[in-house]
């Protein structure tokens, strides 16, 4: 049975991790054939990789563990034991326990709540982020001519911030960068975006093109170090494709 949810709500399932395995095996193999498929999941993706880009990987302390099963031992040690000869009652369980029966430790309670207050501040500055990025007016699939797969999705907003993501790794060339191209007018030249540093997709900006509309042409080019040295393309194109409004 076909999933009836919106593709771009599945897509961010994906992207998030919450989508069962199954699920998202079937849609990450649909994107490589479906290029409205693998644009959802780029789309899904760039807009989390915001919170990515912005978290400064930490190794942990060499004494993290200790700590941590240091501190389980001593939640352990402070848990209430009831006198041997007195029954006592508990509340949050609303039983009588016997006598010589240790109470139910509340330390569940407090580290329960301190998950959830840190699982809802994590989803409110996901979805803080989502909502203020802005959303593209067009978006292009680039295809490979010669293998005929999706290389990248293109993203382009009214205010002319261009969003680049690349669908798999590409093979650079020994000493030549990916360079992005754009014809903002059908009978004008091709106009560099910028350069695609670290082989990873990336957002440019370039002042004074009009806003992207449907049709227009996008396309990654091979260039040498430092881009095109005739401010055209001239190297090897990787993936080409025009724009389409959204959805």
């Amino acid at each position: 049975m076909s999933d009836a949810r919106p593709l771009a709500d599945q897509a961010m399932e994906v992207a998030l991790g919450l989508a069962e395995e199954a699920e998202a095996a079937e849609l990450e193999a649909r994107a490589q054939s479906e290029p409205e498929v693998a644009a959802a999941l780029a789309q899904a993706r760039a807009r989390l990789s915001e919170l990515d880009d912005t978290a400064t990987p930490e190794a942990l302390p060499d004494d993290m563990w200790a700590r941590v099963a240091a501190s389980l031992d001593a939640g352990s040690a402070a848990a209430e034991i009831a006198p041997a000869s007195v029954p006592q009652f508990d509340a949050e369980t609303d039983t009588i326990l016997p006598a010589n029966e240790p109470r139910a430790p509340r330390n569940w309670f407090l580290a329960a709540c301190t998950g959830l207050a840190a699982s809802i501040i994590l989803a409110l500055a996901l979805g803080w982020s989502v909502m203020m990025r802005p959303d593209p007016t067009v978006i292009a699939v680039l295809i490979n001519d010669t293998t005929g797969e999706a290389v990248a999705v293109v993203e382009g907003t009214e205010e002319n911030l261009t969003r680049v993501t690349l669908l798999g790794q590409a093979a650079v060339p020994e000493g030549q960068v990916m360079q992005v191209w754009t014809k903002p007018e059908d009978d004008g030249p091709p106009v560099s975006l910028g350069l695609l540093a670290d082989n990873r997709g990336t957002a440019l900006a370039v002042e004074g093109l009009p806003p992207p509309g449907p049709e227009q042409l996008y396309e990654i080019t091979f260039e040498q170090a430092g881009g095109s040295p005739t401010g055209l393309p001239t190297g090897p194109i990787l993936g080409k494709g025009l724009a389409k409004e959204p959805l």
